[in-house]
């Protein structure tokens, strides 16, 4: 049985009120609601939080779910519209935790693969790093900065995400080499 179909049998049974299908759709997918608002917020306690505020929000709408997508597509726009309007309640807090995986410098889209060097003398510790690259992908705006966490930091195919966001393939991508240009102009000295 296919995990669509499984998916669409624990709405169902949510839908008329068995609590243990709808935690199964939770334990199924709180790691990748949890790894975006992490992408998107960048600290602990507010993704533990917007993890919490997804589910909740998902348990109160189940019955709106049309079956016309995936669960986890519905999901993941919960999430994002979650995410986006609470990013927006927290744009004066300056959290610098990031996901090991937006860190990896080796692996980033971002930055060259010389660093150090005849830079060495620019070198900044790892920290300072992990802050600026945090810095310049909050300085995107919500629907850039989705597009690269969903993308770029949790490997969701642009035709997934288009899906998620309600937008053709080729905005996701167009949005997608946008942000990466303006990254790569935040992160210039370490280029």
């Amino acid at each position: 049985m296919s995990l669509e179909k499984d998916d669409f049998e624990l709405v169902r049974a949510s839908r008329d009120g068995d609590q243990e299908a709808f935690g199964e759709l939770v334990r199924r997918y709180q790691g990748k609601i949890y790894a975006l608002a992490y992408g998107m917020v960048g600290n602990h306690a507010d993704a533990d939080d917007l993890a919490q505020e997804v589910f909740l929000k998902t348990y109160r709408n189940i019955k709106k779910f049309r079956f016309k997508s995936s669960f986890y597509t519905w999901l993941y726009r919960i999430a994002t519209n979650t995410i986006i309007s609470r990013r927006k309640k927290l744009r004066g807090d300056s959290h610098l935790e990031l996901k090991p995986q937006v860190l990896d410098i080796e692996g980033s889209p971002y930055l060259s693969t010389r660093l150090g060097g005849e830079k060495g003398d620019r070198a900044m510790s790892s920290k300072e790093m992990k802050q600026d690259i945090y810095r310049a992908i909050d300085t995107l705006s919500d629907k850039h900065k989705e597009v690269v966490v969903m993308h770029d930091i949790e490997g969701i195919p642009h035709n997934e995400i288009a899906k998620i966001l309600s937008c053709s393939q080729g905005t996701v991508r167009s949005r997608l080499h946008y942000a990466r240009e303006l990254l790569q102009k935040e992160l210039l000295e370490w280029i």
